[in-house]
């Protein structure tokens, strides 16, 4: 098998991220995003959305979606898990998860394609308006995620998930979309000095 890779995006990321947790090693298949080589055939082929990580299996069949592709790896390879082991766990990983997909990345996300000028002939139309509202949607999302991990060392809970490889590369993310991670905020940044000094932050 083999993994379309857009290198430093936060989806692909993510995903690498996780294999690493995993001690799982792929061929990477390096796609140029900033030449949008994620638009040409090859991506395409697999992908109409235009959008990585792909992973290509070795009788064809593709799966996208960053935590799909996780998913599909935590049924191959359970230790460590990443996506808890009980029915609750498994829920709070996925609720988190969630959270942090929906009101951290993508608004950081959505502050990076919308505001950065090197994005502007990515997003099209860019809405500037759209870009700086969603900036104090990431950081109102932040102070809750603050007063929740005052009880949790983790995202969902005691043990390492899919959720703080989600908040972390939503935390990184914030430098590019030139969105400042506000003082204070003690918990959350001594959980993220916590995952990102973690080997698997490199990859």
């Amino acid at each position: 098998m083999k993994l379309f890779d857009g290198g430093l995006a936060p989806n692909p990321r993510r995903v690498r991220v996780f294999l690493a947790e995993k001690g799982i090693d792929v061929v990477l298949e390096p796609v140029d995003m900033a030449g949008f080589g994620h638009k040409d055939e090859p991506v395409t082929a697999r992908n109409p959305f235009q959008r990585l990580p792909v992973l290509e299996l070795d009788d064809g069949r593709c799966l996208t979606e960053s935590v799909a592709i996780c998913r599909y790896f935590e049924e191959l390879h359970p230790e460590p898990p990443l996506f808890g082991i009980s029915a609750f766990e498994r829920a709070k990983v996925e609720e988190w998860n969630r959270r942090l997909e929906l009101y951290l990345l993508a608004a950081v996300a959505a502050a990076f394609r919308h505001l950065h000028p090197a994005m502007k002939e990515w997003e099209v139309p860019q809405v500037a308006e759209w870009g700086e509202a969603n900036k104090p949607k990431a950081l109102s999302f932040l102070a809750i995620f603050d007063a929740h991990l005052a009880d949790h060392r983790y995202a969902a809970g005691d043990g390492y998930s899919i959720a703080d490889i989600t908040g972390m590369i939503g935390i990184d993310f914030m430098k590019p979309a030139r969105i400042v991670l506000p003082e204070g905020l003690s918990n959350v940044r001594r959980w993220y000095g916590e995952v990102s000094a973690r080997p698997s932050a490199k990859a």
